[in-house]
């Protein structure tokens, strides 16, 4: 350990835990020290990293007396050593933890410790941003629970906030952790829920603060080995983590006396937990799937059935797809997951009326309860927000940039009128509509099938171009109603691309039509400029298409037609 601390007592100690993360250690560290309240210890605790993160981390605190360089002698692979070992030489009386590849907003440890001399409290905390770092994407973590400022006497006030189980966004007071022993658990990942649960309900009093006091910096599509922790979900080795992590929480509630819990709190493990594995479903083989019912399962088993009572209607069918083991049923009915797709058939149950999910009426009492349907009025509801799935079945290139798309429309509560239905596929990059019509003819009962041509050079794309990416939607009218519904497509088949000039000027861009590759797996359209429409004309044309000069070009457009 290497020091260039000062002698005065600093009112709060952050410390940076990292791990081969040279590049980005440097701006963690800068935004600790750019905080308004600069009474503070910055202690860099490395995890025997073996790139240059030690040179890096030794520059950084030779530049400021503030810095503390702490290298574990051997890697501990995970948060919790790096963390504990930190606390054992932080000087101040308040405590806060920040990844090296994250940072602090300037005023956060100015507003937390604000809080902790307003009143005598254990810990308080903020607002978290999650930074998309493959588009910049900003996003507030959880905002429900910190939309305004409140002092709670114990988590039983508000248990929704053991879903806001982040460690780093939050403040603690050193005497509070002493005096419970409360440490990170070594050895586990998936340690800040655990941590976090048991912060919850050992702080007599807590602060939460609407301002943010975290960035966290999300890379959903990092390569396996550089993935979080969170972002290796593909890894069964990931959800033995995760059970076991929970069972430890379930553990300490009872020993702790905070079993009144146990409901809200397995409401947050099935509701985010294992709602992140449920969206991965249709991606993994039988294998895997087969694994993973063996891992939850018995968990599943001893959750407390109010927790699943309060789960919306589709994650309990996955849920009771899981726990039947009809995990090929479970992977179709995941991909409809939040996008209120429908299975492809249902079944009423004659003797009562009830319709369930899937073919055949369940036979359990359980799996009759949670496959059940009836209340969602499939039959009843408007038709624009009726059920019905939409899935390509094939796809082929046509000539030029166009796709041959075969599509089959599954309508298992009998909405549409019985004959051939007339569609649309509805693509629309940068705010700019094509539309291309599509009959569907009935199949069977229930069914419908039709082929469609999608062009991708007719679209018409804005001045300057358009980079990223577009799904199509399919629309159908009936009684005067529109039904909007998502494409599934195959979840995998050869990306097709195509080299297209768009427009007057001949733009020309690089189409390519892919696989999703993620959430329920649509067909995904992606633009990108190539040539000198990337170089020039874009950044050119950003500059003069101003909403004045937009206007005038629509104008001419009407008079030249």
């Amino acid at each position: 350990m290497s020091s260039t601390g000062t002698t005065s007592t600093p009112d709060v100690t952050v410390t940076v835990i990292v791990y081969n993360d040279a590049e980005r250690l440097p701006r963690a560290v800068a935004s600790a020290l750019r905080q308004t309240h600069a009474n503070i210890e910055i202690v860099i605790s490395d995890d025997h990293s073996t790139d240059a993160t030690p040179e890096v981390a030794r520059e950084l605190a030779a530049r400021d007396p503030r810095v503390v360089y702490l290298r574990l002698p051997g890697n501990s692979g995970g948060c919790s050593a790096p963390r504990n070992r930190a606390l054992e030489i932080a000087r101040a009386p308040y405590l806060m933890f920040l990844d090296s590849d994250d940072e602090l907003p300037e005023r956060a440890v100015e507003v937390l410790l604000a809080a902790h001399r307003e009143r005598d409290i254990d810990f308080a905390m903020g607002a978290v941003h999650r930074i998309r770092v493959d588009g910049g994407r900003r996003t507030t973590w959880m905002p429900h629970l910190v939309t305004e400022r409140r002092t709670l006497d114990g988590i039983e006030a508000d248990p929704r906030l053991f879903f806001e189980h982040l460690a780093t966004s939050k403040m603690y007071a050193r005497a509070f952790l002493d005096r419970h022993e409360l440490r990170f658990p070594e050895g586990i990942h998936y340690e800040d829920q655990l941590f976090s649960a048991q912060a919850y309900c050992l702080a007599k009093t807590f602060t939460v603060v609407p301002e943010p006091v975290y960035r966290w910096y999300v890379a959903p599509y990092a390569a396996c080995e550089a993935a979080s922790i969170s972002n290796q979900r593909h890894k069964l080795t990931n959800v033995r983590d995760r059970v076991h992590v929970q069972r430890l929480i379930d553990a300490f509630l009872a020993e702790s006396g905070h079993v009144s819990l146990r409901e809200d709190k397995d409401f947050k493990f099935l509701k985010h937990d294992f709602r992140m594995y449920a969206g991965d479903l249709p991606y993994r083989d039988d294998a895997w799937l087969a694994s993973f019912a063996d891992i939850v399962n018995p968990y599943l088993d001893t959750l407390a059935p109010g927790a699943y009572a309060r789960l919306p209607r589709a994650e309990r069918v996955v849920l009771q797809l899981v726990r039947d083991r009809r995990l090929s049923d479970a992977r179709l009915a995941a991909r409809g997951l939040g996008h209120d797709v429908a299975p492809r058939r249902t079944t009423p149950d004659p003797a009562d009326g009830r319709v369930y999910w899937g073919e055949g009426v369940p036979h359990s009492e359980r799996a009759r309860r949670e496959l059940d349907l009836t209340d969602l009025d499939l039959e009843t509801r408007p038709f624009a927000t009726a059920q019905l799935r939409h899935e390509i079945t094939e796809i082929e290139r046509g000539p030029g940039a166009s796709l041959d798309l075969t599509v089959r429309t599954y309508d298992p509560a009998l909405r549409l009128p019985i004959g051939p239905q007339r569609a649309t596929l509805h693509l629309s990059p940068g705010r700019r509509h094509l539309t291309v019509p599509l009959r569907l003819c009935p199949v069977r009962p229930g069914v419908f099938e039709g082929r469609v041509r999608l062009d991708l050079a007719a679209a018409r794309l804005p001045l300057q171009g358009f980079e990223g990416f577009r799904h199509p939607v399919l629309r159908l009218r009936h009684q005067g109603q529109t039904h909007t519904g998502l494409l599934l497509a195959p979840l995998s088949f050869p990306a097709l691309t195509a080299r297209v000039p768009y427009g007057a000027g001949a733009l020309p861009h690089r189409v390519t039509a892919e696989p999703e590759g993620h959430h329920p797996g649509r067909l995904q359209i992606r633009w990108q400029p190539v040539g000198s429409t990337a170089a020039l004309v874009r950044p050119a044309a950003r500059r003069v298409a101003t909403p004045r000069v937009k206007r005038a070009v629509r104008l001419a457009a009407s008079l030249l037609r």
